[in-house]
């Protein structure tokens, strides 16, 4: 059962295409960076994730080195999902986070798992909303 959102951010990504060497289909790098909240808290966040298509047509997605910036601390996080093209040429993911922190402010991070959503457009704006396992 997920909780109340437990945050939100704004992000712009950089992408560049990766050799896959799966299927001779595509596969992306792609950067993020932005900002938003999370537990109540101001924060930046920057992360680097791949993501390969799959024979399918969907792209599998990893992120095993993302941070999050506030005043009161930071976290690091790693994340895996899966997603689809949108029709105006942007992706829609759906997928999963862990966090660590030693932020006293930040530590309700430690321990769970976080389902988010991701939507990006062709530009490379995107949204992402993290929501608490319980």
């Amino acid at each position: 059962m997920l909780g109340d959102k437990a945050g939100s951010m704004t992000l712009q990504e950089t992408s560049k295409p990766i050799d896959s060497g799966r299927y001779g289909l595509p596969a992306m790098e792609t950067s993020t960076v932005g900002g938003g909240t999370l537990l109540g808290h101001d924060v930046q966040t920057q992360a680097t994730f791949t993501a390969h298509m799959r024979p399918d047509g969907s792209w599998l997605g990893h992120a095993h080195a993302g941070v999050i910036f506030c005043a009161e601390g930071v976290a690091t996080y790693k994340c895996d999902g899966v997603g689809n093209m949108t029709e105006t040429g942007g992706v829609s993911f759906r997928g999963g986070a862990i966090f660590e922190t030693t932020s006293e402010a930040l530590s309700e991070l430690n321990g769970k798992y976080y389902m988010f959503t991701y939507e990006s457009d062709p530009e490379g704006k995107a949204e992402w909303h993290l929501y608490p396992c319980n």
